[in-house]
């Protein structure tokens, strides 16, 4: 990328330099570097290697993607980690004494954490 530097004359005695980009050269051919095209590229992957692979996400020089495996082979808790957790307004508005376990304790520690923000920002002010 190229750059250029100019020189701004300021009001007074005060001159300020300013770095800019070089003008966009015109796309007189086409084809070229960086060149866009209207087509959508498609992907050279076929659709089984798709549907039984996970593509891209091998990390090893050596390796290969990882293949999808049956529902059956994962953890139980894979499958909890999307479930959608209630968020402090809404276990607030709820009976303390009628929650599950699990929502109390995320209560408590979810209040606790709004307390601790409320009285940070208490000193802050201070």
């Amino acid at each position: 990328m190229n750059y250029g530097i100019g020189m701004i004359r300021g009001g007074g005695s005060k001159d300020v330099v300013r770095r800019t980009f070089a003008a966009a050269a015109s796309k007189a051919k086409k084809g070229g570097k960086g060149g866009g095209s209207d087509a959508p590229k498609g992907s050279s992957l076929s659709k089984e290697i798709k549907s039984t692979t996970v593509v891209g996400a091998n990390t090893l020089k050596d390796g290969s993607d990882p293949k999808i495996l049956p529902d059956s082979d994962y953890p139980d808790w894979l499958w909890r980690l999307l479930h959608i957790r209630p968020a402090l307004s809404e276990l607030r508005r709820k009976n303390v004494e009628t929650l599950p376990y699990d929502d109390l304790k995320r209560f408590v520690k979810l209040d606790t954490r709004a307390k601790i923000k409320e009285n940070n920002s208490i000193k802050a002010k201070n």
